[in-house]
């Protein structure tokens, strides 16, 4: 209850609606066993031609001056006004089921706008660590299968949880009111029928958490396979994911069957409790008819209110069925908008100038977790206002983390990053990832047109800037050449472009943001020579002038530094110039042993 009352606050931002949709499921419920009634005149009046016989029973004196008055009615003359009414009032209902039909939808629609959007936002918002532990399927799957079954529920579940009981309701007060005897002989049977929808309930809730989690799977699949087409394509993967598809989907087909086998048998179930309550009023009441103590008319709207609670019933177990599904998924979506971000900014943020004189990474510690060891132990490092400070070592020795920390992408487990002596952690993101611009290994690229990824975070940019930016990183000539130019869509991950391709874009896009601090992460370690020395030129303009903190997989590339910090294990084992590290640096003089003698 607790966590369907929490699934129910996402509509405390539209209660107007909500209320005025309740409402007019009141009347519409109302009009629903209204339309059943009008079948006592009908049949008794107009066919048969005879009086109404209700059972002597305390009713409002104005149920006794209506039957009086239907009972005058002359057949001939009030048959075809009464037909008219008949059908003023089923275009009425119709008229109420579609306008809170309408209602419930708009809300519902609204409800999953909000949840999507603050899935989005809160997964932008969360710190890099937690996209290490999920899987991005996973998150796809919470925005899109998950936000779904929440719109089931509060579209199609909550109308029947909120409409069904408004006709329950009204079919027990006429029933009670026609024979109570009958009707509580019936009724007692009813609470039999809620046992196996509530079992139905229960296991479904189960089996819908095994499918969420099966989806969660395949989207991951999907994207990892999709995105990585070249890699399964290049070691002639293609049948083996197929089958590791086929295992999924498989999974997941099974699964929604045991959901399909429980929602199905809800139906026959109530079909069977109808037969049963129909034979049990044949019996009670049909010898009163027969004995003319009650009429055809009477006696059919006892049997259609009993009969019209089955559907009603039937829905809500359908309901329930879908709010179980529901509660799971909201489970799913609120473990990530529960989530807290673990680098956070503070309440009342600093604003960060431009970097005057130095950062300084001072008495580093960090650890991912308690499992993964500690990645940087005791590091202590001052990059000055202008410098090209280069950072080597061994795959695997902190480089990227020791990086990372400068934009604040991570907090140090100890230690301080202090820029201009001013803790990062005391300043709005922005004003400090502002100053940066990013090129890394691993170029990322929208699926979006050319401008569009190099004016990235300057949306504001000119054409003639952005040319200018393009120009400066040795992408103008390349995209000139392309069939639409700077409005040409490169595809997935840049799909379309070749590495240094992406590569001189990515270096276009920094240009143009123009940051003062720039970090390179390897930029041209997956390039090969031709394309390296092109990007190359394009880092070298990029880089004067800045301060800039370059991870260096070749040498080559950073031996004009004006200091290099080699790492390793997490520690910093030199630093010092390229001549004087060849001296007294003996991992340095290893790894430019290794490389130069290739």
């Amino acid at each position: 209850m607790k966590n369907y009352l929490k699934m129910l606050s996402c509509l405390k931002s539209y209660k107007a609606f909500f209320v005025l949709a309740v409402i007019i499921m009141f009347f519409g419920s109302f009009l629903e066993v209204f339309q059943i009634g009008l079948f006592v005149p009908l049949v008794d009046v107009m066919f048969t031609q005879n009086k109404i016989q209700i059972p002597n029973q305390n009713l409002p004196a104005v149920v006794y001056n209506l039957v009086d008055y239907l009972n005058s009615l002359d057949p001939k003359t009030s048959f075809i006004p009464f037909l008219a009414f008949v059908m003023l009032m089923i275009l009425f209902k119709n008229f109420l089921v579609w306008s809170y039909s309408l209602v419930m939808s708009e809300i519902s629609q609204r409800v999953m706008r909000d949840i999507r959007y603050r899935l989005y936002q809160k997964i932008q918002n969360l710190s890099l660590d937690y996209f290490s532990e999920k899987r991005t399927g996973e998150l796809v799957s919470r925005i899109t299968y998950d936000a779904n079954l929440i719109e089931n529920a509060v579209s199609y579940g909550l109308i029947d949880l909120i409409r069904q009981p408004f006709v329950i309701l009204i079919c027990i007060v006429t029933a009670f009111s026609i024979y109570p005897f009958g009707a509580m002989i019936i009724f007692f049977l009813f609470p039999f029928l809620g046992i196996p929808i509530t079992s139905i309930g229960k296991k479904l809730k189960k089996i819908s958490q095994g499918t969420q989690e099966k989806m969660a799977d395949i989207n991951a699949h999907l994207l990892e396979t999709i995105s990585g087409i070249k890699l399964v394509k290049a070691f002639c993967m293609e049948e083996s994911e197929v089958q590791r598809f086929h295992s999924q989907n498989f999974q997941l087909y099974k699964l929604k069957m045991k959901s399909v086998k429980r929602l199905i048998l809800i139906s026959p179930i109530t079909e069977l409790f109808a037969c049963v309550c129909a034979i049990a009023i044949i019996w009670l009441l049909g010898q009163r008819v027969m004995a003319r103590e009650l009429s055809f008319g009477v006696f059919s709207l006892f049997l259609g209110s009993i009969m019209t609670i089955i559907s009603p019933i039937k829905k809500l177990g359908n309901a329930n069925a879908l709010i179980q599904q529901a509660l799971s998924a909201h489970e799913r979506i609120y473990e990530v908008l529960d989530q807290k971000a673990t680098v956070c900014e503070p309440d009342q943020p600093k604003e960060l100038e431009e970097l005057q004189t130095s950062i300084v990474l001072k008495d580093i510690h960090f650890e991912y977790s308690q499992e993964s060891g500690i990645v940087l132990d005791n590091v202590n490092l001052e990059v000055k206002k202008g410098e090209l400070v280069a950072i080597v070592g061994p795959t695997g020795t902190g480089k990227s983390t020791l990086v990372n920390l400068i934009p604040r992408f991570y907090d140090p487990s100890q230690g301080e990053v202090i820029f201009d002596g001013v803790n990062v952690n005391q300043v709005s993101f922005k004003s400090l990832r502002d100053q940066m611009g990013i090129v890394t290994q691993e170029t990322i690229l929208f699926n979006d047109t050319v401008k569009a990824n190099i004016c990235y975070g300057c949306p504001d940019a000119s054409q003639e800037e952005m040319e200018s930016a393009a120009k400066r990183a040795y992408a103008h000539d390349f995209i000139m050449k392309m069939p639409e130019q700077y409005k040409t869509i490169i595809g997935d991950r840049g799909f379309r472009l070749s590495g240094g391709e992406k590569q001189r874009i990515a270096i276009a896009r920094a240009i143009l943001k123009n940051p003062p601090i720039l970090i390179l992460d390897e930029a041209t370690s997956q390039l090969d020579s031709a394309s390296e020395q092109i990007v190359q030129e394009a880092l070298d303009k990029l880089m004067k002038g800045r301060t800039v903190v370059a991870i260096a997989h070749r040498l080559s590339t950073v031996i004009k530094a004006d200091k290099i910090v080699v790492i390793d294990l997490g520690k910093i084992v030199g630093i010092d110039k390229h001549s004087q590290l060849l001296k007294n640096c003996p991992l340095y003089k290893k790894l430019h042993s290794v490389q130069f003698q290739m």
